[in-house]
């Protein structure tokens, strides 16, 4: 049996606090797991919630951007486990009609649900207007005029939110429930959390911190991501949409929570431990599946990233410290998500202030190696 070492726990919180104090981020919240307990959380700042602002409180919900993958992916777990879903199935013949008036590239119809998991699709750019989020008709119809930028498997690149509109449309058609609904059901539910929401309802609107830019963001170069498109999770009606690539709100302590559900499930719990071993392992190819931009081997199972025994955990997101079976995914917004199933340690770190990503990294890094200290 591991324990946590109270006094590094206190230094991770004293670090969190201090990144609020120095104003990098008007508020921020932390929280650990550990061995199917909450260790710790904390909440520091003040937030925009609702039509008040004031002091950041536990309760308070943070936008957890694209650390939302997981949720979503870890739903779509669940349907390959019990038999409704194959990896190689062609979304071709699961959504009718995908891609039809903008088959440029007669390769779309090879694209499978692993290509989607994995972001080798080839359609990382494909749009989704935010005024489309909530309404799963128009998403259809513009599903349809979305075309590849590359051959399916050919290479890696982020896929923003083109693939997991995919997987959400994926659920609805293999379960006849509408994704969020679904998700809440039969994972948030069963695990008992009340503070994770794929879908903001609106009587919890009061409770979510409004997203502030600290530092000027950096020009945009392509891609689906940009300040406008940040600040869209300000609105009720992006909020209520659960964007399943980033828009999940939550608190710190159920995102802490859910990774040790999923790191070690229960067996009379919403995900088996066959569910959670095909999750979890890497099916990229390191010879042609690495980031664009690191040049790293990006080292993907079914939407999640692990940490890996190359040397290269910091580079992920995990910081140092993490074993090579630690497993997440970060949001854009420098939140931090993951579980370790070697030493049942669990993270959640969340915040509604964006810096530039120089900032965000070792930010990251240091959360996530100070994290890793607590277990002894």
């Amino acid at each position: 049996m591991t324990s946590i070492n109270q006094g590094k726990l206190q230094e991770l919180f004293d670090y969190v606090e201090g990144i609020v104090e120095a104003e990098k981020v008007p508020a921020a919240q932390i929280a650990i797991g550990h061995e199917g307990e909450l260790a710790g959380m904390r909440t520091f700042g003040v937030a925009h919630q609702g039509s008040s602002v004031g002091p950041a409180g536990d309760d308070t919900l943070f936008c957890m951007f694209s650390s939302t993958k997981a949720i979503v992916g870890i739903g779509v777990w669940k349907l390959l486990d019990e038999g409704l879903l194959d990896l190689d199935e062609r979304v071709v013949d699961i959504i009718p009609g995908w891609c039809a008036e903008g088959n440029g590239e007669a390769s779309y119809a090879d694209v499978t649900v692993r290509n989607v998991m994995l972001h080798t699709g080839g359609f990382p750019h494909a749009p989704m207007n935010p005024r489309l989020w909530e309404d799963r008709e128009s998403r259809l119809r513009r599903m349809m005029g979305w075309r590849l930028n590359w051959t399916p498997d050919t290479q890696w690149e982020y896929h923003a939110t083109s693939a997991h509109w995919v997987l959400a449309e994926i659920i609805e058609q293999k379960t006849g429930e509408e994704f969020r609904d679904w998700l809440r059901t039969n994972l948030l539910d069963p695990m008992g959390l009340d503070n994770l929401f794929v879908g903001l309802p609106n009587e919890e609107h009061g409770r979510a911190a409004s997203i502030v830019y600290t530092e000027e963001p950096l020009p945009v170069d392509g891609g689906e991501v940009f300040p406008q498109t940040i600040l869209h999770f300000n609105l009720a009606s992006q909020r209520r949409a659960g964007c399943p690539g980033g828009g999940a709100f939550a608190n710190a302590a159920d995102v802490a929570m859910f990774y040790q559900q999923v790191i070690d499930p229960a067996d009379d719990g919403p995900l088996s431990r066959s569910a959670v071993e095909l999750g979890t392992t890497v099916m990229t190819n390191p010879d042609r599946h690495t980031d664009p931009l690191s040049g790293i081997h990006v080292n993907r199972a079914l939407t999640v990233v692990l940490a890996g025994d190359d040397g290269l955990t910091e580079e992920r997101g995990f910081g140092t410290g993490a074993s090579p079976s630690a497993f997440g995914h970060a949001g854009a917004g420098g939140q931090i998500a993951w579980g370790d199933p070697e030493t049942g340690l669990s993270v959640g770190f969340l915040t509604n202030g964006f810096q530039q990503d120089d900032n965000i990294r070792e930010r990251t890094a240091t959360i996530g190696t100070m994290a890793a200290a607590c277990v002894e």
